[in-house]
């Protein structure tokens, strides 16, 4: 396996580095945190250099570059510090081309440049969360229309998203999962935004669905296909978690490693002490291992050769790994990383959340051990 990067993955990272550097966007992140809002001019900004094509085809006016792009991309966004978490949505843009109706596939591909959030998909409720069996919400067929009703619950990018692919349950035969593809300013949606303890660029919803009405061509795939279709995504999902969190605690290191250097005490600087020594020295193997594992995902997903497992166990180290470098950064940064909304704080917070969203550590165990356990049947 060769990670070196391509010449157009060194192209792409070039474009972004200078972007980056055009600012100070931390302190537009910052802001953007603090008042939990979407940070859109920068998300235009990277639309520009096509970062919202990077997996979709050729034909569809996409770069097709494959996982390797985006972990290249996502690694250096990260070490600029930047909220990688709201572009989630933008490589999944192509799971529409998949399963779409030409109609859904055109009010898609319309935002594509645009910076705007676009849509993202609805399936946890308050009984159902990691496990589907309980899910309440309910589609049903009377008059040539079709009905939903329901309560979905922590649902990413609810309030600015124009569409939400929602998933229930067929009234008529509860074992039906299907996908809806539904226009969030239809009569009968309620939404109640919920506060986060982090992760808060991004929205999170309750969202009600009283007798909802949609059509047929309405439906986001097959009938009773919903659930085996969002598992087909999950992988995604968990290797984009994985990127971000990798790409927080580099930049994390980062930071520590220059004021470890700077930061005097006793005569000297910090990073002349043993034990700030062994804190780097485990961080950086942390990293390393970090960096290796999604390099070797992206390789397989590029390769056709993803295992059942793989981003699951991505998702898993990565998420938990991160936390601890960016504990040890704290550690390391001292007074100034608990004051004045140090960006190191922020990281913090926000992979708190990221252990439980996309998957939680304990679901990654399970289906990271059972696809283990299935090479050795």
């Amino acid at each position: 396996m060769d990670f070196s990067l391509t010449e157009d993955q060194q192209l792409m990272v070039q474009a972004i580095r200078e972007l980056m550097s055009r600012e100070n966007w931390e302190a537009y992140f910052a802001e953007c945190d603090a008042a939990h809002t979407y940070p859109q001019r920068w998300v235009e900004a990277l639309c520009e250099i096509g970062v919202d094509t990077i997996l979709l085809p050729e034909s569809a006016g996409g770069l097709d570059a494959g996982w390797g792009t985006i972990a290249a991309v996502w690694e250096e966004l990260g070490r600029w510090g930047a909220p990688t978490y709201v572009l989630y949505q933008l490589p999944t843009l192509s799971s529409v081309l998949h399963v779409g109706t030409p109609e859904q596939q055109e009010k898609i591909l319309s935002y594509v440049g645009t910076g705007k959030q676009i849509w993202n998909f609805a399936m946890t409720e308050p009984g159902a969360g990691s496990s589907f069996n309980d899910m309440a919400t309910t589609y049903t067929r009377r008059d040539g229309k079709v009905y939903l009703s329901g309560h979905k619950t922590f649902i990413t990018s609810s309030l600015g998203v124009d569409q939400l692919v929602i998933m229930a349950r067929n009234a008529e035969d509860m074992s039906q999962y299907t996908e809806w593809f539904v226009d969030m300013s239809l009569p009968g949606i309620t939404k109640e935004p919920l506060d986060k303890l982090g992760l808060r660029m991004d929205s999170c919803c309750e969202i009600y669905l009283d007798d909802v009405e949609l059509r047929e061509e309405d439906m986001f795939g097959e009938e009773g296909q919903g659930f085996a279709r969002t598992v087909a995504d999950f992988d995604l999902e968990r290797f984009l978690v994985a990127a971000c969190d990798y790409g927080w605690a580099l930049c994390a290191f980062e930071d520590a490693a220059r004021y470890a250097n700077q930061r005097v005490q006793g005569g000297q600087a910090i990073g002349r002490y043993q034990l700030i020594q062994e804190k780097v020295a485990s961080m950086w193997t942390e990293l390393t291992n970090m960096r290796n594992m999604m390099y070797e995902v992206a390789w397989k997903a590029d390769t056709d050769q993803l295992g059942r497992g793989d981003c699951s166990m991505l998702k898993l180290y990565c998420t938990q790994a991160a936390s601890r470098v960016v504990d040890q950064a704290i550690q390391i940064l001292g007074g100034i990383a608990v004051t004045g909304n140090h960006r190191v704080a922020r990281f913090f917070r926000d992979l708190r959340v990221e252990r439980i969203s996309g998957g939680t550590d304990e679901m990654m165990i399970l289906t990271a051990g059972r696809a283990a356990l299935k090479e050795y049947r």
